[in-house]
């Protein structure tokens, strides 16, 4: 296994891990908020993102505008149920989501996710550098590379590895920051 491709692996990791991030409401309107909710559409979970328009006409609503008007009522439905504790409205042609201010309470809820969200991709990580270090054995064992070089890949594996759990370290830190601010 290449360095570049443990590299890459773990810029993977680290772009998905600040996707989650996004889908943490943080008192502002934010249509990626929408993002992991799926809608049963005719039978199957389709993404929302899929069926409708997402807009944010302002900094505390979100507009949502089906495509298909006969599915209001199921988008309604995967909201309500979902883990974002709003409320949907509906006007016949528009569903309004209003973002509320925070509690103190759900900021602290929302940075415990967050760190939760954190530990994910630091396991992700984790996973790679283990896979890259068996790799590595693996051709140590087939006498593709000597004792030194193996070590010295395994080291090189540890300090990227190092360098992107700070990175998820300092993503964590911004959005706890983002979140507990007023």
């Amino acid at each position: 296994m290449k360095l570049a491709e443990v590299k890459d692996n773990m810029q993977k990791s680290i772009e998905a891990t600040q996707r989650a991030f996004n889908t943490i409401r943080t008192g502002r309107a934010n249509a990626s908020l929408l993002d992991r909710i799926t809608v049963d559409y005719y039978g199957t979970e389709t993404q929302l993102k899929s069926l409708a328009n997402i807009s944010t006409p302002d900094a505390t609503t979100i507009a949502i505008q089906p495509y298909d008007k006969s599915s209001m009522g199921q988008i309604e439905k995967a909201i309500s149920i979902s883990d974002l504790g709003l409320t949907p409205n509906n006007d016949g042609q528009t569903i309004r989501l209003n973002i509320p201010p925070l509690t103190e309470q759900r900021r602290k809820e929302l940075a415990k996710q967050a760190s939760k969200l954190a530990e994910e991709g630091k396991v992700a990580l984790r996973n790679i550098r283990r896979d890259a270090v068996d790799a590595v054995r693996k051709q140590e064992k087939n006498r593709e590379i000597s004792e030194d070089e193996a070590r010295d890949l395994q080291e090189q594996i540890q300090k990227v590895t190092d360098q992107y759990t700070e990175k998820v370290e300092e993503l964590l830190s911004s959005k706890e920051k983002e979140i507990l601010t007023l």
